[in-house]
């Protein structure tokens, strides 16, 4: 009888195997998925210039610029569900803008939003986009002024469409690259020290104080990353990933996207084939101060510094044959704590609800917060693509996040693009905040225990 038994249960085994198996494939296709089977790859790239007279960040638009702005990605197909990156000339996409973005890029790809990676470069004379200020301005019966999303609304379904046509429009990928190389003489730390250990300055990305200037760099990431996707011998997009303030001078009232974008530009005519991507790393922290007094004709210097960058990266290359099994993309969702000082500036706007400036520059942490406080979380996203290990991140993150990711794994090679969902503001690290400075003030929208949070994160992605 026992015999009979265990002959019954091999036997069932046997039979439902197969279907375990299919229902983890269902969960994640890409366990099951054939080693030979092939990735795909579509690009696209749409202007994202507003027109005279919209709002941008600090100014109203009130001409036009030699180069516009633009919004441009890949998506790629074959490594289960499509995994969408795309990086936008704005300073920031913010809490619900940021979610529904996704959600309709996401909706376009036939694809979830948890694998729609949206990142802004972050130049200034560019639109921010926050539909939760928008809503608080609006229901209190005031202008929303720079976060009237006319203009951010169509971008995002231009944005959609554009997605949607790309997919008609796929290549194979046969090969993954991977370059590095150093920037010479374009970031610089922000926050000078004092001999007490405080900071007692801040070199802004354009500082006219020559004993600032004079300062060390400080602690800074140098190296630009390339990761580009090939057709065989054809390179089909090229991403870049660097960490600093994008800015050379502003307030124009003339979109631009300023150096990383000319030298983004500059890459393009060298390398006309693929497109140029730009994301901005995790440059919170960074600017280009030290060489940077202001003065108008250091944005082309700026441009051809990081672009020679770019260009000994690309030359650098190192090719890899890959197939969709190469890829994952994974996860990991955390809630960050907010700052303390934002119930007093809920405080102080009631205080202060007459003064129109202060209220509309305040709105976007009150949004961060009901966030929190509604238990929104944040998707930390990576994709693994052969060595490489691609971190996405929020807010305006301090480089040092990106120095502990690559420490984690110098075996792989790590790249960061920062500047996902703008909500947060500055994400300073712990100790930062007891420092002091304008970054871990109430520019910064969380608490510390952040880092904690943030650097766990990483660490599981990087070792999934």
């Amino acid at each position: 009888m026992k015999r009979k038994l265990s002959h019954r249960l091999i036997l069932l085994l046997f039979l439902i195997f197969p279907v375990i198996q299919n229902g983890f494939s269902f969960s994640n296709p890409s366990f099951t998925e054939d080693k030979s089977k092939n990735l795909q790859i579509s690009v696209f790239d749409i202007d994202a210039t507003p027109p005279v007279g919209s709002p941008m960040a600090y100014d109203p638009v009130r001409g036009s610029w030699d180069m516009g702005l633009r919004a441009r990605g890949i998506v790629l197909v074959g490594a289960g569900l499509p995994v969408v990156l795309c990086s936008v000339d704005w300073i920031g996409i913010a809490n619900e803008s940021h979610d529904e973005f996704r959600k309709v890029m996401a909706e376009a790809a036939g694809t979830t939003p948890d694998r729609v990676a949206l990142h802004t470069v972050h130049q200034h004379d560019a639109p921010v986009c926050n539909f939760g200020a928008e809503k608080i301005l609006k229901d209190a019966g005031m202008d929303p002024a720079r976060y009237v999303s006319t203009f951010t609304s169509q971008v995002m379904y231009r944005l959609a469409e554009a997605i949607r046509e790309s997919l008609n429009n796929t290549q194979t990928i046969t090969h993954l690259g991977l370059g590095q190389a150093t920037v010479y003489m374009v970031a610089s730390n922000r926050r000078i020290k004092g001999e007490d250990g405080m900071i007692r300055a801040t070199r802004y990305t354009a500082c006219a104080d020559s004993a600032l200037r004079a300062e060390p760099e400080g602690v800074i990431d140098p190296i630009v990353s390339l990761v580009s996707f090939w057709n065989n011998d054809k390179p089909v997009a090229v991403l870049s990933y660097y960490a600093v303030h994008p800015q050379s001078y502003y307030r124009t009232g003339l979109p631009n996207p300023d150096f990383p974008g000319i030298a983004r530009f500059y890459r393009q005519l060298a390398v006309p084939g693929a497109l140029h991507v730009h994301f901005t790393g995790a440059g919170g922290n960074l600017g280009a101060g030290k060489y940077n007094d202001g003065s108008k004709e250091n944005r082309g210097i700026l441009a051809e510094r990081l672009a020679d960058g770019m260009k000994r990266a690309w030359e650098s290359t190192v090719k890899e044959p890959v197939s969709a099994s190469s890829f994952r993309w994974n996860v990991e969702k955390v809630a960050l704590p907010p700052s303390s000082d934002l119930e007093n500036l809920k405080k102080e706007i009631k205080a202060r609800e007459n003064e129109v400036m202060f209220v509309s520059n305040t709105l976007p942490k009150i949004a961060w917060l009901n966030r929190c406080n509604e238990g929104k979380l944040i998707d930390i996203g990576c994709l693994c693509a052969g060595k490489a290990r691609i971190l996405h991140m929020p807010g305006e993150l301090f480089v040092e996040y990106q120095l502990a990711a690559k420490a984690e794994r110098p075996d792989l090679f790590v790249a960061m693009a920062a500047y996902g969902d703008y909500g947060p503001g500055y994400i300073c690290t712990d100790i930062a905040y007891k420092e002091g400075g304008y970054e871990a003030g109430p520019a910064s929208g969380v608490a510390p225990g952040s880092e904690k949070i943030l650097k766990s994160a990483v660490k599981k992605l990087l070792y999934r």
